[in-house]
């Protein structure tokens, strides 16, 4: 996945700036140089959180694919040691 040209405090303070209501969606994502459906997608996920909570949520996805992956490796091996089981019996 791409690396966002933004953190995840700069995306809160943008989602922020149309909280308040001063500019339009359009005006506010022309100025930051993002498309509309970025903005969108960034409320979608974001939307609500403070940056601590940002945080969080990038340890948490860190874990989840850490454990994905253990998962992921424990199949593997499961199903090798089913595959040896079989050719012995």
């Amino acid at each position: 996945m791409r690396k966002s040209r933004f953190t995840e405090e700069q995306i809160i303070r943008i989602l922020r700036e149309a909280e308040t209501g001063q500019t339009t969606i359009d005006a506010l994502c022309r100025t930051h140089g993002i498309a509309p459906q970025t903005f969108y997608r960034w409320r979608a996920k974001y939307g609500g959180m403070e940056p601590s909570d940002a945080a969080r949520l990038r340890e948490l996805e860190r874990e989840n694919a850490r454990l994905k992956k253990l998962v992921a490796e424990r199949d593997l091996e499961i199903e090798v040691m089913k595959e040896i089981a079989a050719k012995k019996g």
